[in-house]
């Protein structure tokens, strides 16, 4: 889901209280509150495909799956900031604040055009300093392609475009047409673009991490 430009600058307190009550979704970053915008088809389809593959394995565990309601609190170097994962998982049974997750095992995005520097780049720099964070997935939503980073690999990314994701928290492998199953995918009727259309990593290689 994308992000506006923020609106104003409030206190953590006055934010999660406003969440309560608003129809709008925001994510607070050090005192800026951003709108999140509305997410297409494609954005929901993949994560319910995700969410719903991965909820069998949650039950009778400790761990706790959510999708786009949940927010995260991550505290970095002095600020505190609120994000909104399409799918986050937990599974700390000490994690149970009712509005947010602070201990996160597992975090999914999905891409768009208006999310994918964020999520890419700040996002992913941040989510990593979470300690309890084993892995982040970024799904694409324009072309068949699922980027990984794990911590076991040194947050260092690997593109996936065939086969199978491990969601090595819940150790579950999940096929990419599963993870893409009736997603109308840019072009004619449900139309999957392969890695040798992909402009910016081929298949299964290594993406680069950013700076923070």
């Amino acid at each position: 889901m994308g992000r506006a430009q923020p609106v104003e600058t409030i206190s953590v307190r006055d934010y999660l209280a406003g969440e309560l009550e608003s129809d709008v979704r925001h994510e607070y970053i050090d005192g800026a509150v951003y709108a999140m915008v509305g997410a297409s088809d494609r954005h929901g389809l993949i994560a319910g495909n995700i969410f719903a593959a991965l909820r069998p394995h949650v039950r009778g565990t400790p761990c706790q799956l959510f999708m786009s309601d949940m927010k995260v609190r991550i505290q970095l170097q002095g600020k505190t900031i609120f994000y909104y994962p399409d799918l986050v998982l937990s599974c700390d049974p000490k994690d149970r604040q009712p509005y947010f997750r602070t201990s996160p095992c597992l975090i999914v995005e999905v891409l768009s055009a208006s999310t994918r520097r964020v999520d890419q780049q700040e996002k992913l720099v941040t989510y990593i300093t979470i300690p309890s964070l084993r892995e982040y997935v970024l799904v694409d939503q324009e072309r068949e392609l699922v980027q990984v980073h794990r911590q076991s690999e040194n947050w260092v990314g690997q593109i996936m475009t065939s086969g199978s994701v491990l969601f090595e928290c819940l150790n579950v492998e999940l096929p990419l047409e599963l993870i893409y199953e009736d997603v109308p995918l840019p072009g004619t009727g449900i139309e999957v673009v392969r890695d040798h259309d992909a402009p910016e990593y081929g298949e299964d290689t290594e993406a680069p991490l950013p700076s923070p």
